[in-house]
């Protein structure tokens, strides 16, 4: 693995969102969600897609804080034009566990 620079670092920007609205994406071809999430007064409401459905229900999701890229490029999957990049982790199956803040934070705060 190549190094990166501090500033490479700070290129990314991740911060923090609440999720508002959360739907099934019968459409993706494996399966996964529709996901309105907040990412604070700077930003609004954007929209990307998750495949999170092992671990996550449509219902369980909505009042969610996540951790999201923000700057990388609108990508078309499918129907959905996806504006952010929700972040997960692996688990021992290779399932995606969602990032988020363990403590109250507000939402569009910058990851630093």
């Amino acid at each position: 693995m190549s190094g990166i620079t501090f500033d490479d670092f700070m290129a990314v920007d991740i911060r923090v969102g609440i999720i508002t609205r959360a739907e099934a994406f019968p459409e993706a071809r494996k399966p996964a969600y529709k996901l309105w999430v907040d990412m604070g007064p700077e930003l609004g409401v954007r929209k990307s897609s998750a495949q999170i459905t092992v671990h996550y229900d449509v219902d369980t999701l909505v009042g969610r804080k996540v951790m999201a890229v923000v700057n990388f490029p609108p990508r078309q999957i499918g129907p959905v034009m996806s504006e952010i990049l929700v972040l997960g982790v692996p688990d021992e199956n290779n399932a995606v566990v969602l990032l988020r803040p363990d403590l109250d934070v507000p939402i569009g705060g910058r990851l630093f």
